[in-house]
């Protein structure tokens, strides 16, 4: 399953599920798009979901908001990744 986390160090809702990643230790699982140190990914996250909101975590393609969503769902389908 092809999972992109967008996201920016200094967005403290960022940082909550950077360290969910971690701690379900999911780093390798997910490919994590910084839209400030790159911005072709601030375009292209743009351009896919009509917005630059992070935290945005994209699951086979399909944009996911809201850091608790995002946390939620990992939790949820950690097994399977």
């Amino acid at each position: 399953m092809k999972l992109e986390l967008y996201y920016y160090d200094q967005c403290p809702f960022c940082q909550i599920v950077l360290k969910k990643i971690k701690d379900l230790n999911l780093q390798e699982k997910v490919e994590l798009k910084n839209t400030l140190e790159k911005p072709s990914n601030r375009v292209y996250h743009m351009s896919t979901s009509g917005k630059t909101t992070v935290p945005c975590l994209y699951i086979e393609g399909k944009p996911m908001f809201e850091s608790s969503d995002i946390n939620n769902w990992l939790e949820q389908n950690k097994d399977s990744l």
